[in-house]
């Protein structure tokens, strides 16, 4: 049988733990494990720099081959900056790769893809790209994988669409292959033979453009590469039927080269039997900003007790949430919901918020400020997936309070983990959660604090029960094998 070639962008795998870089880690792992006729190649680009790599290195003797790789890395770690002219600074080299991009697109010149023969660099390759979101045993599996190259940057290729007249993307030679799966709307054409894949996130950056960072940039090139993979005849990906319902508003035509399938989960994720003790060395030793306070007397056993893993024991309850800090994800309500749920039933209550600094965080930082240096909220950074599930089995609940979200993970690692969890009244929560979630009014701190209040009450343990039932129903939508038959079934089918 004939081998169906797929080349599985990784450009967001070089960018941050959770969200759009885990799934991107996740999707082309499991894509690897599929049987014949599957063949999955990584693509790899960066953000902003350019890459050293060039076509036609398996012909080249074993030792040029190898330097040639090495350069290649080499051209990650400083920067990804091309040196045209010695001694220019960095801003002006990035500024001749785009003249000369814009060039080549201008002439109707493609960009040939470049190789990186990875195993002789799998060190690099799977702590630089995987390692955030993958098991070991899935090590292997993608550092024996083949990996191409652009060299020029994404934000390049987004650059020369939007600053020419008739928004003419550069054109990538992706000949070889009958798929390219992008992570977002691409910023280029591909090869007449092969099938362009958007993998679609969401519609935020166009439908709420004032909740995301470098607004101008972010809406125009989401939505112009958007239109461009549109008019090309891309199919997508949705990643929520609410993300396709998004995609539809603007493109109607798009229906009937648009399905839905979720997003991977990391197999990282079950209910943990270490002790709850063990929740206060995260706290201790993750803190964003350890100078603001000492981590308190956290124990958070109400889950342990109800899953039958221990006794309550003498702690504090906390509400945990995951998310990097910016606007979007509603810090500030959860925030407000938590100080009155504090003073009204439980002054005990902590609340624990894992996530990185994202953009307009400053408001968010400043409201948590004086409860971080009171010991009685805890704002970490750089957890990895085994503490987030002992954070998850421990917490009084998980909340997910966002304005509006793609898919939202957080919740479902939440209910892997035999947590629950309170979220915010969207469509995409309600598709994605069902009954394993309780809602409130992203708008409404009172409603949030009912809502949360009300879940927490000793006399909603039954209902906890019920929830957690609920949730393990609902799980079986987003095993491996679900949605890897999903993507067989959808690929296969075009």
């Amino acid at each position: 049988m004939q081998k169906i070639k797929l080349l599985v962008d990784l450009k967001p795998a070089l960018d941050g733990f959770a969200g759009i870089p885990q799934e991107t880690r996740l999707l082309f792992s499991n894509l690897r494990k599929l049987d014949e006729p599957f063949l999955s190649d990584g693509l790899l680009q960066h953000g902003s720099g350019y890459l050293t790599s060039r076509p036609g290195v398996e012909r080249l003797p074993a030792n040029e081959r190898v330097i040639h790789d090495s350069r290649t890395v080499v051209s990650f770690c400083r920067n990804a900056v091309k040196t045209y002219v010695p001694g220019l600074p960095k801003y002006m080299q990035r500024y001749i790769a785009l003249q000369i991009l814009r060039w080549q697109t201008m002439r109707g010149q493609a960009c040939e893809l470049g190789v990186f023969e990875t195993a002789r660099f799998d060190d690099f390759l799977w702590r630089h790209l995987f390692s955030k979101s993958l098991p070991l045993e899935d090590m292997e599996r993608v550092t024996r994988a083949r990996y191409r190259i652009i060299n020029h940057s994404r934000k390049h290729f987004h650059n020369v669409g939007l600053k020419s007249k008739k928004r003419r993307y550069p054109s990538v030679v992706t000949d070889e292959y009958d798929f390219l799966i992008a992570q977002t709307p691409f910023p280029a054409h591909v090869s007449p033979r092969t099938k362009l894949v958007v993998r679609y996130h969401d519609a935020i950056p166009v439908l709420m453009p004032h909740t995301i960072s470098d607004v101008s940039f972010h809406q125009a090139s989401h939505y112009r590469a958007l239109e461009t993979n549109v008019r090309d005849g891309a199919l997508f990906a949705c990643v929520s039927e609410q993300s396709r319902q998004d995609l539809l508003k603007m493109f109607p035509e798009v229906e009937h080269r648009s399905v839905t399938i979720h997003n991977m989960i990391s197999g990282d994720f079950w209910p943990s039997e270490e002790p709850a003790d063990r929740v206060r060395d995260i706290l201790a030793s993750r803190q964003a900003d350890p100078e603001l306070g000492p981590a308190g007397p956290v124990r958070g056993e109400r889950g342990a007790e109800e899953r039958g893993q221990g006794g309550r024991g003498q702690g504090d309850d906390y509400l945990l949430m995951i998310s990097t800090l910016e606007p979007r994800k509603n810090h500030a309500l959860l925030v407000s919901a938590w100080e009155r749920l504090r003073h009204r039933t439980n002054r005990n209550l902590k609340l624990v918020v894992v996530g990185g600094k994202g953009w307009n965080y400053e408001p968010i930082l400043n409201q948590m400020r004086p409860w971080i240096a009171r010991g009685e909220l805890f704002h970490l950074q750089g957890v990895s997936n085994a503490e987030l599930r002992l954070l998850y089995s421990h917490a009084a609940a998980t909340i997910c309070p966002s304005f509006a979200e793609g898919f939202d993970y957080s919740g479902i690692e939440a209910m892997r983990c035999g947590g629950v969890v309170a979220a915010s009244d969207i469509p995409v929560h309600r598709e994605v959660f069902e009954g394993g979630a309780v809602y409130f009014s992203p708008y409404s701190v009172d409603d949030a604090t009912r809502v949360i209040g009300d879940l927490l009450a000793d006399e909603a343990k039954e209902q906890r029960q019920s929830m957690r039932e609920a949730a393990r129903h609902n799980l079986k939508a987003y095993e491996t094998e679900t949605l890897l038959s999903q993507w067989q079934d959808f690929l296969l089918s075009r």
